[in-house]
């Protein structure tokens, strides 16, 4: 699986790779020319009608600078355009090789060439806040340009550790290298289609975290014998959908079937089970309130459940929190906390530490559940959520 990393990591990571033996600057040559390998791959047509590659002076400039050398090599029109101001020297050296190979200069602030394709290298991984007054200059020409935008790392204006634009660039395709940072994955209308390059970092920590694809989780799917019937391939109970709240519940026991799952019951009040009995006839049904005791039916469920969704459509009403923390106590089946069951536990984090440390736990919030579930987090303290 890809991590996904802050820029503390990213920079941890580089560090790692260089401790290790492996040199920072064969590291940049390989994300310049993995980069120009993908844009040929990808965007033949717009590299035709020439490339502009718009560097900054930090290491993401020197990616730049690789790339629009690799372009160059293979005979296109490249030009490069940089932001004024004192290169590391990773980059210069990037710089001197590539002008060095004759590609051509032109200034941020002079006539540029006609061409078809931007390749954003302005600014990278660390980068926060609103760009400077020349660079925002330099993003506003090439916003004018009206052609496709590559980004290398992310998009100019994007903050990578939280995906807050401040204006950003809209890139159509954005090259990132090692693994996904978390701006990539909340903020995918700036970042267009996301590819990663792999340059030979090493591995990352066990702890660090990863991005769970739909292929990763295919493999984690046993697959069926050819005597598998509905007893074998697993129990999963839903509880959630109060009245006029059936939606999510119904389509969560939908999409259990659709993955194999064997057996599927939905646990709700008795009005919502009335509904539902004739439209979804395979789902097994029990009545039960999402208040008071638990009874001997839904405990024996919960209990011998492969799997449990809690709280799709379960309602806000006073009480949920005694009520999804004494359903979460039942069984050590893997349990999945959606929606209203999130915030049932809205200011009691330990609660959920608590039903985390005896059984599998995964959490699907949204922003504002998430920012109920965990103020300290959203509020822009500094802690780290992940």
């Amino acid at each position: 699986m890809i991590p996904v990393l802050t820029p503390e990591q990213s920079a941890a990571w580089d560090a790692s790779a260089q401790s290790g033996g492996i040199a920072i600057e064969a590291l940049m040559e390989s994300a310049g020319r993995g980069a120009a390998a993908v844009i040929t791959a990808r965007l033949p047509d717009a590299l035709r009608l020439g490339v502009l590659v718009a560097v900054g002076t930090g290491h993401n400039g020197g990616d730049g600078w690789v790339v629009a050398r690799a372009l160059h090599a293979l005979g296109l029109s490249v030009w490069v355009t940089s932001v004024a101001g004192d290169r590391r020297p990773l980059t210069a050296a990037a710089a001197a090789r590539a002008l060095q190979s004759r590609v051509r200069e032109v200034a941020p602030d002079g006539p540029w060439p006609g061409v078809g394709l931007v390749v954003d290298a302005v600014l990278g991984t660390g980068a926060t806040g609103r760009p400077r007054d020349e660079v925002a200059r330099l993003m506003g020409r090439l916003t004018d340009l009206e052609v496709p935008v590559v980004a290398i790392d992310g998009p100019t204006g994007l903050d990578l550790a939280n995906g807050v634009s401040a204006g950003a660039l809209q890139a159509l395709m954005t090259i990132t290298f090692g693994g996904y940072r978390r701006g990539h994955l909340l903020a995918r209308d700036e970042v267009g289609d996301l590819v990663v390059v792999d340059i030979g970092l090493p591995p990352v920590p066990a702890e660090w975290p990863r991005l769970l694809t739909d292929l990763d989780a295919a493999l984690h799917l046993v697959p069926f014998s050819s005597k598998s019937y509905k007893g074998t391939r697993g129990r999963v109970v839903v509880i959630g959908g109060d009245a006029g709240m059936v939606g999510a519940a119904r389509l969560a026991s939908r999409a259990a079937f659709a993955v194999g799952a064997g057996l599927v019951h939905l646990v709700a009040p008795p009005e919502s089970i009335a509904a539902l009995g004739e439209a979804e006839p395979d789902l097994q049904t029990l009545a039960h309130p999402f208040d008071g005791p638990i009874d001997g039916r839904l405990a024996d469920l919960l209990t011998n459940a492969n799997a449990v969704i809690l709280g799709p459509g379960m309602g806000r009403r006073p009480g949920r929190t005694a009520w999804v923390a004494a359903c979460a106590a039942l069984g050590t089946a893997p349990l999945l906390i959606d929606a209203d069951g999130l915030i049932a536990l809205q200011g009691d984090a330990e609660l959920l530490s608590r039903i985390a440390a005896a059984r599998p736990v995964v959490i699907t919030p949204h922003a504002g559940e998430f920012r109920a579930l965990f103020p300290e987090l959203a509020n822009g303290s500094g802690v780290d959520p992940w």
